[in-house]
């Protein structure tokens, strides 16, 4: 990654910053669906340059990295930001600094929390009916986690969820796909 675009969200008394996670973050997703490459991946990755601060986890900036300026230029998230304009601010192209020596990994967590979900599964799998499998989950309690995470709504299951984003360090960089999150579970980005 040699590039970035730096996304600061400009909260204000209308918007909050989960708010504006959300509808970013969502226009972002698009914008990555939109311009999949081949093996139907993501070019671009993202980074959450204030990833744990107290105010608000994931802070109020995302980073998108690719590998040329002609990917991030492509992108044109101007373009899909556009209606967001008075909550969002967004650079031009950038060159990634060279004396970075830390990397992250930034990947999504998944967590069985939808017990509906987890009953259609079981439906499905065992051959059993909706209502059998929901009397399997009765008492089931939904998995708590302390990682930051965006609501998100799936445009292709019309349902929300949340997009559980977990932060690992790396001594080196790897290379790797990125989903159309900008996350993956193996690649890295530059830390600066």
């Amino acid at each position: 990654m040699k590039f970035y675009i730096d996304i600061t969200l400009l909260p204000d008394n209308d918007a909050n910053l989960g708010f504006l996670w959300h509808k970013v973050y969502g226009q972002v997703h698009i914008a990555l669906v939109e311009g999949k490459n081949t093996n139907r991946n993501s070019d671009i990755a993202v980074s959450f340059p204030e990833y744990g601060d107290r105010s608000f986890p994931l802070g109020n900036k995302l980073r998108l990295l690719a590998s040329t300026r002609e990917q991030l230029h492509q992108l044109d998230i101007d373009k899909w930001l556009n209606r967001l304009s008075d909550y969002c601010h967004c650079t031009s192209i950038k060159d990634v600094p060279q004396a970075v020596s830390t990397f992250m990994r930034f990947k999504r967590v998944q967590f069985d929390t939808n017990v509906e979900r987890l009953a259609q599964r079981r439906a499905k799998r065992k051959g059993e009916s909706l209502e059998q499998a929901m009397q399997y989950f009765k008492g089931f309690k939904d998995q708590e986690s302390t990682l930051p995470y965006i609501n998100i709504i799936s445009l292709s299951k019309n349902k929300r969820f949340r997009l559980f984003i977990e932060k690992q360090e790396e001594k080196e960089e790897r290379t790797g796909e990125f989903n159309c999150y900008g996350l993956s579970k193996t690649a890295t980005v530059p830390w600066f």
